[in-house]
């Protein structure tokens, strides 16, 4: 079992920056890989980026030079650095674990980010 808790959500105006906070928790060596996801209302949830345990990235062709992930391994935490904010990224953006083995996708419950403009 793997639990999923993001923080750092908020308002911003366009143009702006966030950062966003996944902390994770339980069998913590099963991930494979860690990544975010956000679901914009009246749209499907979409990968914005994602990182594996050996810290190999993958962006979203959108988000690459305005977003940028990152791991802490010492506080099991992944961020999302959110640059150049623009209203089109106001969406609930969600933590996701992959653990292989298990065939899992594990989710925290989401965090809203409204960019204003």
């Amino acid at each position: 079992q793997v639990q999923l808790v993001e923080s750092g959500g908020g308002l911003v105006q366009s143009g702006g920056s966030l950062r966003l906070s996944c902390a994770a928790s339980g069998s913590l060596v099963s991930i494979n890989t860690m990544g975010w996801y956000r679901q914009a209302p009246g749209k499907q949830r979409e990968l914005v980026a994602a990182i594996t345990s050996v810290g190999r990235t993958n962006y979203k062709d959108s988000m690459k030079g305005r977003f940028t992930i990152s791991r802490d391994i010492t506080r099991n935490t992944v961020y999302l650095q959110m640059n150049s904010l623009e209203a089109e990224d106001t969406a609930v953006y969600y933590c996701n674990a992959w653990v292989p083995e298990d065939s899992i996708h594990y989710w925290g419950k989401g965090t809203l980010v409204t960019v204003s403009s």
